[in-house]
């Protein structure tokens, strides 16, 4: 009998039908359990597929030691962290699923299955999109109505998203995304160049009281449970790489969706109802400030997923990335007219004009 049919018999699922479910862009994998009437989900995180995650005191060369997981603040391998944050966000009333059972020294755990119902799929089907998006802005502001904690549990603290891990990510678009783009790797100066003028921006709009951020809060990780009440509506999976940072984070991640397309008209009701969410429940925003926050991390994070799918593609073989760039960059572009990217914009036009951000290859992706 294999480790996992191991787990799974002391877990109380040894008979259950294992249905894979398809990958996405991380390691994981999932499955679908089913026994005698019951279903869950199986995630297997593989051990050292992922390199390990530093101290939080840890300072930038030790985190550039560890690699990019310890530099940007990912969660490495280790599932504690997603059991974590689900304890976190569910000892709050929001809908994160059930552990039910979990093995951490070889990566799985049984979890409540929370469904079908994607946004993504909910609203193929006609789902009234404002209404999702509304849900989903008010568990935002909910979360927000607390500053982050320091630690998720005794021994597992929520990283800052700072500096150091927010510029990190902005080097992969030079590192993956310009060779592709140019046919050369990157410059040093260009790199330096890009990083001063991203320290200037991020500067601008450095966060005081960091809140609770999911990094990845979009139609594809969030599920539409109606039946439930409140904030649970909102069922919130793929959040292990959670960390304290910006309130504009996750909202941005939300209204430019890398893998749909979000109407300029739907993001800015969003938007909209957020703030007045915020104003509702007594934590009222600097409206101008935060629209410039907006925007330094709408930038940040669409210049990040520029990189992350051009890798996904050159190294990892994962060609159906290359079909998002054109509305990355659709965004990517939007968000740079903000007058506070003004440099930065204009870095781009020189360094990556217009012209040279559709890559040959979309045409047959």
């Amino acid at each position: 009998m294999s480790d996992r049919q191991n787990f799974l018999r002391a877990a109380g699922w040894g008979d259950a039908e294992i249905a894979p479910l398809p990958g996405d862009a991380s390691t994981r994998h999932y499955a679908r359990l089913h026994q005698n009437g019951r279903r869950a989900m199986l995630m297997d995180q593989p051990r050292g597929a992922e390199t390990a995650i530093a101290p939080s005191d840890a300072d930038e060369s030790v985190r550039r030691a560890l690699g990019y997981d310890a530099i940007a603040r990912l969660a490495g391998g280790d599932c504690r962290r997603f059991a974590a944050v689900a304890e976190f966000l569910r000892g709050r009333g929001f809908g994160a699923p059930i552990i039910h059972a979990a093995d951490y020294p070889n990566g799985w755990m049984v979890l409540e299955d929370l469904g079908d119902t994607l946004f993504t799929d909910v609203l193929a089907k006609g789902g009234s999109e404002e209404e999702l998006y509304k849900a989903a802005a008010e568990v935002l502001a909910r979360i927000h109505q607390e500053d982050a904690p320091a630690l998720l549990a005794p021994d597992i603290p929520l990283f800052i998203y700072d500096e150091i891990a927010l510029v990190a990510e902005t080097d992969l678009m030079l590192e993956w995304f310009l060779p592709l783009a140019l046919g050369r790797k990157a410059t040093e100066s260009e790199y330096q160049e890009h990083r001063a003028l991203w320290r200037k921006v991020l500067g601008a709009v450095a966060v005081r009281t960091p809140v609770f951020v999911h990094r990845d809060y979009h139609a594809q990780n969030l599920m539409w449970l109606p039946e439930r009440n409140g904030l649970a509506r909102i069922g919130l999976i793929d959040f292990q790489d959670a960390v304290a940072g910006s309130r504009a984070y996750d909202l941005i991640s939300l209204i430019e969706d890398a893998r749909r397309d979000v109407a300029p008209e739907l993001a800015k009701i969003t938007a909209a109802h957020y703030l007045a969410a915020m104003r509702a429940q007594g934590t009222p925003l600097d409206e101008a400030h935060f629209r410039a926050e907006m925007a330094v991390m709408a930038a940040q994070r669409n210049t990040k997923i520029v990189g992350i799918f051009a890798r996904l593609y050159a190294r990892d073989g994962k060609r159906r990335y290359l079909s998002y760039l054109p509305r990355v960059w659709t965004y990517l572009e939007r968000d740079l007219s903000h007058p506070l990217l003004g440099e930065l914009r204009a870095w781009y036009d020189r360094v990556l004009p217009k012209e040279r951000r559709s890559l040959p290859e979309l045409e047959s992706a």
